[in-house]
């Protein structure tokens, strides 16, 4: 598998006053696809609540190449970019990409797990998240940390 793909629908209140999908918006599906994934690999969040421990992101950044608009047909790819052998810090990536393959944006986040009793990084990192992380497709340009 290349990457998590996954066909958006865009809501009228994704549009900024200019009739393009806002900013905000694409951090919204980028998010909403991450769990997505994790939820499917078994890493649910009633998991993560009951074990004690979540995703913690230090950074998110999108590079915005083509605007998009309400009719347009989109799809995110979502893979890991980086990630140490423990699974304890990895940036992921989500690429939207119309249906002829054009990239629109590009979302990378970096993060962690964070123990969520103990309010800090998790050390050592969940087991089930290092399984999750595992699986996720690897980027072309990946880089093991």
């Amino acid at each position: 598998m290349a990457s998590f793909t996954k066909e958006i629908s865009f809501r009228w209140s994704d549009l900024d006053p200019n009739f393009h999908v806002r900013h905000s918006a694409y951090y919204d599906f980028g998010a909403q696809h991450r769990i997505e994934i994790l939820e499917e690999l078994g890493l649910t969040l009633r998991v993560m609540q009951t074990q004690g421990f979540g995703p913690v992101l230090f950074r998110e950044e999108c590079v915005f190449r083509k605007e998009l608009k309400l009719s347009d047909k989109i799809f995110i790819h979502t893979k890991t970019s980086k990630m140490k052998a423990d699974a304890s810090r990895w940036s992921i990536i989500h690429e939207f990409r119309r249906e002829d393959d054009t990239l629109c944006a590009t979302i990378t986040v970096d993060g962690a797990w964070m123990d969520t009793k103990l309010r800090k990084l998790a050390s050592p990192t969940p087991e089930i998240a290092i399984q999750a992380l595992s699986i996720f497709p690897k980027s072309d340009d990946f880089i093991g940390l």
